[in-house]
């Protein structure tokens, strides 16, 4: 994300609402979710054998003469 630059002469005054319990308990349920998957992701990597990594991988293709 970058900064915006406020303009000479102008604040930028940003107020936000306070959140609810509802909307709090979304955004908690979101980011564990999200952290479950990148945890099953990490794990799946780890399992992989090096053979099975190279199958994955990009060969370059070598021409014939």
């Amino acid at each position: 994300m970058g900064h915006i630059r406020e303009p000479k002469g102008v604040d930028f005054i940003i107020e936000s609402k306070p959140l609810t319990t509802e909307e709090r308990k979304a955004i908690s349920d979101f980011i564990k979710k999200d952290k479950e998957k990148l945890v099953a992701k990490r794990n799946i990597a780890k399992r992989m054998q090096p053979e099975q990594t190279k199958k994955h991988t990009r060969q370059p293709h070598l021409k014939s003469t």
